[in-house]
């Protein structure tokens, strides 16, 4: 197949999409697919220009990626160094050689990846893309959306309140308290989240989520172990729990190497290890994550489950989740990425697409 590995774009999390996207380059290629990483935002050559028999040099056209930044992107500088400056956030040739391709596999994370904005534009330009639909993909990168469909499906989750910049109130106000979690509603990759324990952690959390974004999330913070499970088809994989060696799953220590301690399948009691699947599928099930997902859990001291947020694009880097789940399973990197593949394209078929 001709396939396009759509990356980058201009979320916090632009870096970390560039690995998936070249890791999930580098296996089709092996798979024998014609393959060509392209930036969303960049787009390849100049407006207009001709992209006939694109992939026929794919290898030539493709992106070089280097290795995860420790720190987030400067999008501002991102953004300035687009040759054409145009206000359109695909860029140039981006529709074309998307819709030249057989499908689109997407490796964007966070802001216009995951929240069915470029989803929704595919859907009506005929392009066919891997993971969920615009609905369910703008449902689940909502944090606080995600949480009333949650409780809507009676799927545990900690207590939290929404608030937007405008709305800005002290922590007395907000009926939780300490310690508590404070993160933007959007965002991804733990990027500007804070644990807070007094007013004034509080208050330098709310400055820091609202670098970010205009809305923000405050719920109760719930000490225990992080567990994180994929669903392919409705199906939950093998659990697998995160560690961090120091502190908490930041950004830093989400994707540079050895700083979590990752084991999967986790070792919990048979009777928790089928409840917290259960949940997942139930996410999915809610949320209308009809492909693949991911969703993060907490395991309290007294061993209560708490679903923490749904992931609809997971990463696909040397350190992420969802491949390590498949390899206990005995799919490879190769099979998982031709896997998502299959199960996005029957979508099509039922729709006649």
């Amino acid at each position: 197949m001709d396939i396009v590995v759509l990356a980058g774009g201009l979320s916090t999390e632009r870096d970390v999409s560039f690995t998936t996207g070249d890791m999930v380059c580098k296996a089709l290629k092996k798979n024998g697919h014609r393959v060509i990483l392209l930036d969303v935002f960049m787009g390849y050559g100049e407006e207009e220009q001709d992209v006939t028999g694109i992939f026929e040099r794919a290898d030539e056209v493709s992106l070089k990626i280097t290795k995860i930044s420790e720190q987030a992107p400067d999008l501002e500088k991102v953004k300035k160094s687009r040759k054409d400056q145009s206000d359109c956030f695909f860029g140039p040739n981006v529709i074309a050689m998307c819709r030249m391709a057989d499908i689109v596999f997407m490796a964007l994370h966070g802001e216009n990846g995951e929240n069915g904005k470029v989803q929704a534009a595919f859907d009506l330009f005929g392009i066919r893309y891997t993971g969920s639909g615009y609905l369910s993909s703008a449902i689940a990168m909502d944090k606080g959306m995600t949480k009333q469909f949650l409780k809507a499906g009676q799927i545990p989750t900690p207590n939290a309140i929404t608030m937007n910049r405008a709305s800005r109130r002290d922590f007395a106000s907000t009926g939780l308290k300490f310690p508590c979690v404070v993160k933007p509603c959007c965002g991804g990759s733990s990027i500007g989240v804070s644990i807070v324990n007094t007013p004034e952690e509080y208050e330098k959390a709310l400055d820091e989520a609202f670098r970010w974004e205009e809305n923000v999330i405050i719920e109760d913070y719930i000490k225990g172990r992080e567990f994180s499970i994929s669903v392919v088809e409705g199906k939950a994989y093998p659990i697998i729990e995160i560690a961090p060696i120091e502190g908490f799953y930041d950004y830093k220590n989400k994707y540079k190497a050895g700083s979590t301690v990752e084991t999967c399948p986790a070792a919990l009691p048979e009777e928790i290890t089928k409840q917290m699947q259960h949940y997942a599928e139930r996410v999915a099930e809610v949320l209308g994550l009809d492909t693949y997902s991911r969703s993060d859990f907490l395991l309290s001291e007294d061993n209560e489950i708490y679903c923490l947020e749904a992931n609809t694009l997971p990463g696909m880097t040397p350190t992420s989740l969802l491949p390590q789940e498949a390899a206990v399973l005995g799919i490879s990197f190769e099979q998982l990425c031709d896997n998502l593949i299959e199960i996005s394209l029957k979508k099509y078929n039922h729709t006649g697409k």
